[in-house]
């Protein structure tokens, strides 16, 4: 019976279907081309998706630190009490980290003990820990960074942008501190803005240097000033 209805269907009129002699030819000639369509359906079926899988995330390593003096000329500037230094000894974790140069000057490092830092660039401190490190293992490579500089700062104060404590990293001019602070708001006296320095009190006319007029009052900052816009 279900054969019959599936030939009255694929005959596409079952009232003639029903008067037409039915076969074992015409019949199996029906089935193969039903197996066939439903084999192609199955073929042309796009497969399911895999599941999508997540990624593995990656955790950041510890070994390199946010160095906020990465800038700096190891072979100029000149390390001092507070300073955070990144001492990396390729291969060497046991050497490798952070290190804080105490009030009096001094790092301490495992197996070697205390080091004088202050009053040495990066580069000259490197030398001298590679030197001692010579002793415990075979041509080590060293490399001392700044990690933040705390010994030898200036303050941006008032009527700027950014006010703030900021590092002199380099040979920095009162001209260039405004504008690393992010210059002036909209009411700030640009001609009149106090450098303290101890005791000591320097006028600084930022539109006359703007234009390039009396450039010696552009003068370079020492740790430990003040710029003050009113």
């Amino acid at each position: 019976m279900k054969v019959r209805m599936f030939v009255e269907y694929r005959l596409g009129n079952p009232a003639l279907a029903r008067g037409r002699p039915i076969t074992l030819p015409l019949v199996a000639a029906l089935l193969c081309g039903w197996a066939s369509g439903q084999g192609s359906r199955r073929e042309d079926s796009p497969e399911p998706a895999p599941p999508k899988v997540e990624a593995p995330k990656v955790t950041p390593g510890t070994t390199d630190p946010n160095l906020t003096g990465a800038a700096v000329d190891p072979n100029a500037y000149v390390i001092g009490a507070l300073d955070i230094l990144y001492v990396k000894v390729f291969r060497d974790m046991d050497f490798t980290g952070s290190y804080l140069v105490r009030s009096d000057g001094k790092i301490t490092l495992p197996l070697v003990g205390d080091m004088q830092a202050a009053g040495l660039t990066p580069e000259r401190l490197a030398t001298k820990i590679r030197e001692a490190l010579s002793e415990l293992i075979i041509k080590p490579d060293v490399n001392v960074m700044l990690q933040q500089v705390n010994s030898k700062t200036y303050t941006v104060a008032g009527e700027v942008i950014r006010p703030n404590k900021y590092p002199l990293l380099t040979e920095t001019r009162v001209f260039d501190a405004i504008n690393e602070s992010g210059g002036f708001k909209d009411f700030a006296n640009k001609k009149d803005i106090i450098i303290v320095r101890g005791a000591q009190r320097f006028r600084f006319n930022y539109e006359d240097v703007r234009k390039g007029k009396k450039l010696d009052q552009n003068i370079l900052l020492q740790s430990g000033d003040t710029i003050l816009v009113q």
